[in-house]
């Protein structure tokens, strides 16, 4: 466990600062704490960054939707976006349903399951700045769409 890849990158630290400084709290708390989990030098927990990266992306989706209570899935708030005015191109949700459907399916992420299975920690900073990404991604298509 203890092997960190780290974020070096400019445009990548500046993804992960954009998302976890927008206007709505749930995003920022998930984004905050993704990155916590996944740069604690003596004690990494990639299998929760990769959770709460993931939450991060389904509580914008639902701050967009007004979905809540057992809507508040991003499998299921992702399919209300068009409904909210913000399209998104069928490959691309489609991919985004299949990063979800990495951390949903994989034992020890989002449900346990009787065999764990560690996230590589490639994999959390994958899915940590893919998800921050998709953050800001939804926020400028959002603001588009309030905007008009």
């Amino acid at each position: 466990m203890g092997e960190v890849t780290p974020i070096t990158n400019d445009a990548e630290i500046e993804t992960i600062e954009q998302a976890a400084a927008t206007p709505y709290d749930s995003v920022n708390q998930h984004i905050s704490k993704a990155l916590a989990h996944y740069a604690d030098l003596k004690n990494p927990d990639y299998e929760n960054s990769v959770k709460e990266a993931i939450s991060a992306v389904e509580a914008m989706c639902c701050v967009i939707t007004g979905t809540s209570g057992r809507q508040a899935t991003l499998g299921k708030a992702i399919k209300k976006l068009e409904e909210s005015g913000i399209h998104i191109h069928g490959a691309m949700e489609k991919g985004f349903e299949s990063l979800y459907g990495y951390a949903s399916d994989e034992n020890g992420i989002r449900h346990g399951g009787k065999d764990f299975k560690s996230v590589p920690p490639e994999d959390a900073k994958f899915m940590l700045i893919s998800c921050s990404a998709f953050v800001n991604y939804l926020i400028e298509k959002w603001s588009k769409v309030e905007n008009n």
